[in-house]
């Protein structure tokens, strides 16, 4: 979700368009729904236009998603941002959202920023950035895995992040997939073999609990 904010006339709506015509192509229109929340602004317009759009199949390049503009975004009622969350975190996959607006501080703040600062959790920039890595997109996947990191560790850092998420550190698949590529086959199994072992440590994990022994 990108959320550009401006007073009025100061192209935010054409600037997304321009990036959607660069990142689509020149049928990028068929991939777009553009919408003045000033005017749609119930929960309704996220229920029905909104999502039926995140449903609609559309010929894309690859690696590309369709885009959903939200001008005067500030305007949508509060019940209406939230149901917009929950269908953001349904379609990230297939969706991408930008919302306009003249204001941003009438936007609902879904930054986890704000919640470890609100809830005293201990993390460092790093751990934050493995919440999103793992979270693929999921707000709600990215509060779980907070809240497992967090009530399992009581710090937030990668090495937790991965542990609680029971998934590699990017960087040792990285460093294995290079070893492999230079012919280094031994360092790369060395590499496998160590993840293995790291694997076995963490016995019993369940939702705000974890053993480590």
């Amino acid at each position: 979700m990108s959320t550009p904010e401006g007073p009025p006339g100061t192209g935010k709506t054409t600037s997304i368009l321009a990036l959607a015509h660069e990142l689509l192509g020149p049928n990028y229109k068929e991939a777009i729904l553009e919408l003045n929340a000033s005017d749609d602004r119930g929960i309704d317009v996220v229920r029905n236009k909104i999502k039926m759009f995140a449903q609609k199949k559309v010929t894309l390049p690859p690696g590309r998603h369709k885009i959903i503009i939200l001008d005067e975004a500030h305007s949508m009622t509060s019940g209406a941002q939230q149901a917009l969350r929950r269908t953001m975190e349904i379609y990230s996959n297939s969706t991408r959202f930008a919302l306009a607006c003249n204001t941003s501080s009438k936007i609902i703040e879904w930054s986890l920023r704000s919640l470890v600062a609100e809830e005293k959790v201990a993390y460092v920039p790093e751990g934050l950035e493995a919440i999103i890595f793992t979270a693929d997109g999921d707000m709600r996947q990215a509060l779980n895995n907070l809240q497992a990191t967090h009530s399992g560790f009581g710090f937030v850092n990668q090495e937790n992040v991965f542990k609680v998420y029971d998934q590699p550190h990017p960087l040792h698949v990285k460093n294995m997939v290079r070893n492999v590529l230079e012919g280094k086959f031994d360092d790369a199994c060395a590499g496998l073999k160590a993840l293995i072992c790291k694997a076995g440590v963490l016995k019993e994990t369940s939702f705000g609990h974890m053993r480590v022994s």
